[in-house]
Formats: C-alpha cells, structure tokens, sequence
C-alpha cells in the first residue's frame, strides 16, 4: 500500500472504532430507554427472523433495481437513516424544547440528517450518518439479541456473505446499483482532498468488495473509485488492479455494524464484570476482545482488497468478532457454555 492508502486505512479504522466505542456507550440509554425490540432477547429464532427479512430486503431492491425503481429504495434508506439516528439522538441530545415527552431537538437533528442526505449527500455528509446510524443499529440490535442470537446471527450472515459474493454474485449486482444513490449504506474513504462523492458518476467499473445492501444490515462494498468512474466487481483474469491512482474506497457499512451487534451483545448481556473504564460502563474484556477481533478482520480485508480483488467482509469481520468474544470470555472466567448462551440448553 502506498502512503494515501495507509492514510485511507487509518481513517477507515477510526470510523469503524466510532461505531463500536458509540454503540458501546449506547447500550444502557438505549435499554433504559426502552428500546430492546424483541421479548426475549436469548430466544435463538430471533436471529431466523432477521435473516429472512434481510433475505426479503435484498430480493426487493434487487427487485427495484432492475425495474427501475431506485428512487423508492433512496427513500426507504434515508427515512432509515432518519429513524435510527432519532433513536440515538432522544438518549443524547438534551431536552431544551419538548412536547409532553418527546425531544424536539432530537426531532430536529434527525431530520437534518435527512435533509442533508437529500440535499448535499457529498462523502463527509454519509459518512457522518452512516456513522450515527451504524452507532444507532449496534445498540439497537446488540441489545436485542443475547450471546446466542447474536453468534447465530453473524455466523449464518458470515457464510451467506460469502455465498453471495463468490457463488451467486447478486450481491456485487446489489453494490453496482446502490453506489449512485449516494446514501449511508456505504462509508466513503477518500484518499484525495480534492475527492468528490457528488463528482463522481460511477460510470466506469474497476474492483470493488461488496456485501448485503440492506437498509437494515446495509453491507454494500469495499474498493476503489477513480475519479469520475464507480467500483464494480473485478473483472479482468488475474483480479488485479492499479491501486496507485485511487481517490477513494468504500466499506459496506453493515460491515461495522454487523460486528458491532456482537461487541454490544457481548458488552450488554455477558457476565463479565465491567472493566471500569467511565465513559464506557458497559465495557468488558468479553467486548473489548470482539472489538480487538474485528479490527483483526478488518486488517486482513482491507490488505486484501487493496490487491484489486473482490472479497466478501463479514467472513473476516463476524468471524473476528465472534472468536475475540470467545478469547475474552475465557480470560474473564466465563465458561464457553455461558458464553456461547448454551445454559438454558444444558
């Protein structure tokens, strides 16, 4: 990698550690505040429901892809967006104006976050909400699903990832038609000052790594943009590709928060004791290691992609993520049948 790389790779880190530290912080508001989606949290069938909307999502915006209906998905991903970070800012914003209980900041912030998206969706623009969304979708999810839940939840998304960028492909047909919405299921890592996301026509195709583009999982891709052309699956013989020239790569951000799911699963429901750090109370070694862990994946991803290759993340990134956990828990005392949620089955 050359320097601007190296740069792009450290700015790519500091986002995903904004997700999980952000989510982390999130998961005792967004508990008391009443968020938690589901009855049960360690019932396992929750991670099934989940993975079939998924599966029902990306069939719809392929669906609306081809069709020709890209502005309903455009729609439904920025009133996403909208929603999730209204949830994060109720907890945070604080209440100056309000009608009966609820936050008209909090209201107002997460609208701007529409209109920004809608109006000037340039790179800082997504990556700020793609930000507070992926913080927003963490906590969520990370306090809905118990240890359980969450390692099936990732595990069956780890291998359905991979099946879907090197068996099927629809997932990289998925990533070639969601560029040129310009909306948070993708954060933007320019490696130029002078890179613009509303430049860019994505009317070219050279390497790219994808995943699940869904509003709520919202994986799309890894790769690199020349000005003026898009990333698109590799598709010269040897998969390789002139990184020199790159302005710009981009991460599926349901890469972040998938395995953020499982660093605020780990830091809400696991035993552990707390490590007292202030901030972030929940903290544990149980989640401090699945975050160490998905920094490991994302290492790997990243120096492989930079090779010019598609590559599915949630492989490397989920599966980080779940054995850092598992490395934590150990070192914290708690056994592998606790941790795996296998307690009530025993």
């Amino acid at each position: 990698m050359n320097a601007r790389e190296v740069r792009g790779v450290a700015v790519a880190a500091a986002l995903f550690l904004l997700v999980q530290v952000g989510a982390v912080a999130m998961v005792g508001p967004f508990e008391t505040a009443g968020y938690q989606a589901v009855e049960d949290p360690s019932d396992p069938t929750n991670s099934l429901v989940y993975i079939a909307a998924i599966l029902v999502a990306t069939a719809l915006m392929l669906a609306a892809f081809k069709y020709a209906f890209e502005q309903a998905v455009k729609v439904v991903v920025v009133g996403s967006s909208a929603l999730v970070s209204w949830y994060v800012f109720a907890v945070v914003a604080p209440p100056l104006l309000t009608v009966g209980s609820v936050n008209l900041v909090a209201i107002a912030l997460a609208a701007g976050v529409a209109v920004a998206l809608l109006l000037y969706p340039e790179w800082y623009v997504i990556d700020t909400a793609g930000v507070v969304m992926g913080i927003g979708a963490g906590a969520l999810f990370g306090i809905s699903f118990g240890l359980l839940p969450a390692i099936l939840l990732l595990s069956v998304l780890a291998v359905y990832d991979a099946i879907s960028v090197y068996g099927t492909e629809h997932m990289l047909s998925l990533a070639e038609g969601v560029m040129d919405l310009r909306v948070p299921v993708i954060l933007v890592i320019p490696l130029s000052l002078s890179y613009s996301l509303l430049a860019d026509d994505f009317s070219g195709a050279s390497g790219v790594h994808d995943d699940e583009a869904t509003p709520e999982s919202a994986d799309t891709e890894v790769g690199d943009s020349d000005a003026g052309s898009a990333p698109t699956p590799a598709a010269d013989g040897d998969g390789t590709d002139d990184t020199a020239d790159r302005d710009a790569f981009f991460i599926g951000l349901g890469d972040a928060v998938m395995p953020t799911v499982m660093v605020a699963s780990a830091a809400f429901f696991s035993p552990a004791r707390s490590l007292g750090v202030a901030v972030l109370p929940a903290l544990n070694l149980p989640a401090l290691l699945s975050m160490a862990g998905t920094f490991l994946g994302l290492g790997i991803l990243l120096w492989a992609v930079m090779k010019g290759r598609a590559h599915a993340g949630l492989p490397l990134l989920n599966g980080g993520a779940i054995g850092g956990y598992l490395l934590g828990s150990v070192l914290a005392g708690v056994s592998l049948v606790r941790a795996l949620g296998l307690t009530p089955y025993l």
